[in-house]
């Protein structure tokens, strides 16, 4: 059982918790956090959870309930973390790792904040309340209220897709769709609330939604400290560099940070890492926030993007709260496009195996453009939380009358996915087609190297793929398999690539084959001259998403 208390973030008075009390007692400020006696529970705080499932309830002595593992759990937390290995290639990165919050119990990372919020209404002894959302939180909650007996109304903005709406009717959660934006779904709903006397669930400024979304952090310290063994500080736990995520009220960063936070007071983790909000160039308050240097936020009126997931037009202070963070332990802003996000969907699921949906493809696109601009050191190591993918559900299975509408405004949108081209490497190779280049040659001395090339073009078409791992091998393959195209690494043993671009060119009957350079060695100017004129492109390894790549393989094949 937890000790706590909550303290008010403007005026600094304690109080014991109540759902029901809103407001600071004394200031009457609707902000509020929770506070635990981090230093009698530093002792001993690792051995105690030797024995207990790995799951968010482990961490129950700084979460703000009295029952861990109630009786409507269903597997929280405890979600994987995955090393990209493929990704780590293509970004010249080996130490990026995915969160995976798609296992959650409704495959997204709201589970954490439904679980904390159900168990604290039941304990509370609350059985009606009110949320607005933009699909995952209300789908997260809509399941486990449905398991503790909690009748649940859902304000869902009209831009929601169809699909997540009926999945939160499906629990029997009562739907209100809301023909205008989720900032004014958000009013809808308090005042529907209010009216009615009922709970509402107030995102950021909810204590138990902040304590779920804490859990990642305590969690992903654990399992990189498994994978990669503690920090050299001598600290019992690893917090990496750099956390991202994408980012619509902030909720999610919001409890990661009092995570680190928490842990690092307790000695556990030897540093706070930098944090990277991702939003979508639609939608980005924070982002215009940042780059303006202003505390206070932004605010965006008419949202302008696909995802609607993320289209939080106002922030409030949640972005003051992450901005502090940021300029304290470092971190950033970043904004995306809606067709960059949509690329990364295709690149997580081709390159990692994970099919995300829109928003979670958000944060990936943002990792490419941070380590990309070199915010992001290939020696730093980086979590990105996979924030979610929902499973559709078949309109015929509810039938009419599932939703009930509530028009407040005029409003439309085109919610047409637009399919642009994929990045760099990936974008080139998918433009191999299997009729003008149907045997390719990957030569490179890297098992990995090869296996990601194979992976992209598998993934594109019917190519015989040939392989060598060292020069004489490619040499002697050219001659007698007479490929398409070669893919070709410099640095090789015995014969390295120069090697075998001479012994190429010299053989009439493998001149023409045209070659792909990739590399991880710094050319000096004289070996650039010798590569003139012998090979089509040249790119550095670690830069396989290099925009450039993909304009030149564009002039090969067109």
């Amino acid at each position: 059982m937890s000790h706590f208390t909550v303290e008010c973030m403007d005026c600094g008075h304690r109080s014991l918790y109540n759902p029901l009390q809103t407001t600071c007692p004394q200031c009457g400020s609707g902000w509020m956090t929770a506070r635990y006696d981090l230093e009698t529970l530093r002792d001993g705080f690792i051995e105690r959870l030797q024995k207990r499932p790995f799951n968010l309830w482990r961490y129950h002595e700084v979460l703000p309930i009295r029952i861990p593992n109630p009786p409507w759990s269903m597997g929280d937390g405890g979600t994987p973390l995955v090393s990209a290995v493929n990704l780590g290639l293509m970004l010249g990165n080996e130490n990026i790792y995915i969160k995976d919050e798609r296992q959650g119990p409704t495959n997204s990372f709201k589970d954490r904040q439904a679980a904390l919020g159900i168990s604290a209404l039941k304990e509370a002894g609350i059985t009606e309340a009110v949320l607005a959302s933009t699909g995952n939180v209300a789908i997260a909650f809509s399941a486990y209220a449905a398991r503790a007996g909690i009748k649940l109304w859902a304000f869902l903005t009209s831009l929601v897709p169809p699909e997540k709406m009926r999945e939160v009717a499906l629990y029997g959660t009562q739907v209100v769709k809301v023909t205008a934006s989720y900032d004014q779904a958000k009013k809808m709903a308090a005042e529907f609330a209010n009216q009615r006397g009922l709970y509402y669930e107030r995102g950021s400024r909810s204590i138990p939604s902040i304590e779920g979304m804490k859990t990642i952090a305590y969690e992903l310290a654990e399992q990189l400290t498994q994978q990669l063994g503690p920090p050299a500080s001598g600290a019992p736990w690893r917090a990496p560099d750099w956390y991202i995520q994408s980012v619509s009220g902030g909720l999610g960063p919001q409890g990661v940070a009092k995570g680190f936070q928490e842990m690092y007071e307790m000695g556990l983790i030897d540093k706070i890492p930098a944090m990277a909000h991702i939003q979508t160039a639609g939608c980005a308050p924070m982002v215009k926030s940042w780059e303006a240097d202003r505390v206070e936020p932004l605010t965006i009126e008419s949202p302008r993007t696909h995802i609607a997931t993320l289209a939080t037009g106002a922030p409030g202070r949640t972005y003051t709260l992450l901005y502090q963070h940021a300029k304290t332990y470092g971190g950033t802003f970043l904004a995306v496009s809606d067709e960059e996000a949509y690329r990364a969907m295709h690149i997580a699921a081709k390159m990692e195996g994970m099919s995300v949906e829109p928003a979670a493809a958000v944060a990936f696109a943002g990792l490419f453009q941070l380590i990309r601009q070199g915010t992001i050191k290939p020696t730093d190591i980086v979590v990105l939380n996979c924030t979610g993918h929902t499973i559709p559900i078949e309109s015929t299975v509810l039938g009419e009358g599932w939703a009930r509408n509530l028009v407040v405004s005029r409003h439309t949108a085109d919610a047409t996915v637009p399919s642009g081209p994929e990045e760099g490497l990936l974008s080139a190779l998918n433009r191999l087609t299997a009729d003008r280049y149907p045997r390719i040659a990957i030569v490179d001395d890297t098992p990995d190297a090869r296996r990601l090339i194979r992976r992209i073009l598998q993934a594109q078409g019917d190519f015989t793929i040939l392989e060598a791992e060292n020069g004489r091998q490619a040499i002697a393959l050219a001659r007698n398999e007479q490929p398409d195209l070669m893919i070709l690494d410099l640095m090789m043993p015995d014969i390295d690539g120069f090697g075998v671009l001479d012994a190429l060119k010299s053989d009439e009957q493998t001149a023409e084959i045209p070659v792909i350079v990739v590399t991880a060695k710094t050319l000096t100017p004289a070996e650039k001259r010798r590569l003139q004129g012998q090979v089509h492109s040249l790119m550095q390894k670690g830069e396989f998403m290099s925009d450039d790549l993909s304009e030149e393989i564009r002039g090969l094949v067109e």
